[in-house]
């Protein structure tokens, strides 16, 4: 096991797409394993590969990592991503973490009923516009920095971009209320390693579609 990255997932966004941007912001190249079936799951269960029995797995430095959040952890701390001291990585993963809570929320919206979506989309609006976003706009505001934390580039600065990008997937004019967002959100897209992945054929993955749903059910149930 050397040489790039290797993530093992279903072909789409999920619990891996984060580590993709992560890595992709980094500037590392990785190659992707998919799972097409229950099998191919099984079969890594089967073999040992899953500490846990479930994925993303990602196959770096001789391990084969699972954990969403301690893959993060290895990739940021590795790439230089993750602040300069214990004060600001504390501060990065009090970021990351309430960005991921409502990354969580936007990529449950495909999976709800249909009589529940609309709550569910209420919900997301509400959280976002009252709840995450007045935060990162008043803290871009007190520093007057271009990055959330040291004013240098981190994980937290990738994790809020992809949030935000699918905020407006949801809603295209869920920033009106936020210039200072909007304004971080273009100049961070603007990294040439970000830029890069947010080009057409780079290994970003699409929104989920509903007409996917029943796919991915059959590889993890």
């Amino acid at each position: 096991m050397s040489g790039k990255p290797k993530l093992h997932y279903f072909n789409g966004r999920g619990r891996m797409e984060s580590i993709r941007w992560l890595l992709a912001a980094a500037g590392v190249e990785f190659e992707e394993c998919f799972l097409e079936t229950k099998d191919d799951l099984t079969k890594l269960q089967k073999d040992g590969s899953l500490l846990f029995q479930q994925v993303p797995m990602v196959e770096i430095d001789g391990m084969k990592m699972v954990q969403s959040r301690a893959i993060g952890n290895y990739i940021a701390t590795k790439y230089n991503l993750y602040g300069k001291d214990l004060k600001e990585r504390a501060l990065i993963d009090m970021y990351v973490e309430a960005a991921i809570d409502l990354n969580e929320l936007l990529m449950a919206h495909t999976f709800q009923p249909q009589d529940k979506k609309e709550q569910h989309f209420a919900t997301i609006v509400d959280k976002a516009t009252n709840r995450y976003f007045p935060v990162y706009e008043k803290v871009l505001k007190a520093h007057g920095q271009d990055f959330l934390v040291g004013n240098r580039f981190s994980r937290a600065d990738v994790q809020l971009l992809e949030t935000l990008l699918m905020a407006e997937e949801c809603k295209p004019d869920i920033l009106a209320k936020f210039p200072l967002l909007q304004s971080f959100k273009a100049r961070i897209s603007n990294i040439p390693t970000i830029k890069k992945f947010l080009q057409p054929g780079s290994q970003r993955k699409p929104p989920l579609q509903e007409k996917d749903v029943p796919k991915v059910m059959k590889i993890f149930h």
